[in-house]
C-alpha cells in the first residue's frame, strides 16, 4: 500500500513537471509579440524595446522557465500585461466562480447518472433501459454550447422563469443560484449521460455475479440489493469516469462561462487570449492542467479505499 502510493506520488510529481515544461514552452513559441500588443501598432521601436526589457521577455528562456517555475511554487505567476495586477489576485478572484460551478455541475451530474444509471439496469431490455439509452445518446450527441443555448432560449426568453446570463454576486443568494442554474443544468446533462451509460454497463456486470443472485434468493428487495450490494462493487469504473469528468467540467466551465457571461476563469483566459496577455494564459493553462493531473492522481489513490482486492495486486 505505501509502495503504491509512494510510485503514484512520484508519478504525480513528474506528470505536473512536464506539463509545466510543455506549458510554458507552447506559451513561448506562439507567434506575436506581447509588447506591441499592450502598446499598439504604432509604437516606436525604443518605447517596445522599454517595455519588453520591463516585462523580462528579454531574458534566456531556460532562466523565465526557472522564474515563472520557481514562483509558482509561492503562488507567484507574475504580473498580468493587461491589468497590470499580479496573475494570482485576478486568479483569486475568479477561481471560486468555476469551481462552484464545477462542483455543483459534477454534485447533479452524479445524482442523474447513478440514478438513471442503476434505473436502467435494473430494467434491462425493457423499455426503462431502452429510454434511458436512448435519452443519454441524445445527451452525448449533443454539444454543450448548443445546450446551454438552447436552454436560454427556452428557459429564459420563452418561459422567463431564469436569468439568460450574466451574475449578480452572492451579495444575493437567491439570485446567485438562479443564474447558476443553467450553466449547472448544461454541465451536468452531456455528463450525466456518459456516466449513466458506464453505471449500467457496470451494474449489468455485478448482477450477473454469484453474490448477487444469493442476495436475490435470500429474499432481499430489489432496491436494496442494487443500492447496497451491487452500486458498491460497481464503483471502480464509475469512478474511474467521475475524475475524468470533474477534470473536464473544470475546463468545460471555459465554453459555459462565456455563453451565460460569468466572471469566472473561462472569461478570463479568454480574455488574456485576446489581449495576449502571456503570464496569465501560462498560468491558467497550467492551473487547468494540473486540476487534470491531480484528478487522476486522486482516482488513483481511491481504486484500493474502494475495492480492498486491488491492494494485493499493487
Amino acid at each position: 500500500m505505501t509502495y503504491f502510493i509512494l510510485r503514484r506520488t512520484i508519478g504525480f510529481i513528474g506528470t505536473l513537471f512536464a506539463v509545466s515544461i510543455v506549458v510554458f514552452a507552447v506559451m513561448n513559441i506562439l507567434p506575436g509579440d506581447p509588447a506591441m500588443s499592450i502598446l499598439g501598432l504604432e509604437a516606436t521601436e525604443d518605447a517596445l524595446a522599454a517595455l519588453r526589457e520591463d516585462l523580462g521577455l528579454n531574458a534566456p528562456v531556460h532562466i523565465r522557465y526557472v522564474e515563472w517555475i520557481t514562483g509558482a511554487f509561492v503562488g507567484d505567476f507574475g504580473t498580468s500585461h493587461s491589468f497590470r495586477v499580479p496573475v494570482s489576485e485576478l486568479i483569486g478572484e475568479r477561481l471560486g466562480m468555476t469551481l462552484s460551478l464545477a462542483v455543483a455541475g459534477m454534485l447533479l451530474t452524479l445524482v442523474m447518472a447513478l440514478s438513471l444509471g442503476i434505473f436502467a439496469a435494473s430494467r434491462h431490455r425493457r423499455i426503462g433501459d431502452w429510454g434511458v439509452m436512448f435519452l443519454s445518446q441524445l445527451g452525448i450527441a449533443v454539444p454543450a454550447f448548443w445546450l446551454s443555448i438552447l436552454l436560454v432560449l427556452l428557459f429564459a426568453v420563452k418561459l422567463r422563469w431564469l436569468p439568460p446570463g450574466g451574475f449578480a454576486g452572492w451579495s444575493d443568494p437567491v439570485a446567485a443560484i438562479r443564474s447558476l442554474i443553467l450553466p449547472t443544468v448544461a454541465l451536468a446533462l452531456v455528463q450525466s449521460s456518459v456516466l449513466a451509460r458506464v453505471t449500467r454497463s457496470s451494474a449489468l456486470e455485478v448482477m450477473r455475479q454469484d453474490f448477487t443472485r444469493t442476495a436475490r434468493a435470500s429474499g432481499l428487495s430489489q432496491r436494496r440489493i442494487l443500492w447496497r450490494h451491487v452500486l458498491p462493487n460497481a464503483l471502480v469504473p464509475i469512478v474511474t469516469i467521475v475524475g475524468m469528468q470533474f477534470a473536464a467540467l473544470v475546463t468545460g466551465t471555459i465554453v459555459i462561462e462565456n455563453v451565460f457571461y460569468l466572471p469566472g476563469l473561462g472569461r478570463l483566459i479568454f480574455q488574456s487570449i485576446s489581449n495576449r496577455d502571456l503570464p496569465t494564459v501560462q498560468a491558467l493553462v497550467m492551473l487547468f492542467a494540473a486540476i487534470v493531473v491531480t484528478a487522476n492522481f486522486i482516482v488513483d489513490l481511491l481504486y484500493v479505499v474502494i475495492d480492498p482486492r486491488l491492494k494485493a495486486r499493487q
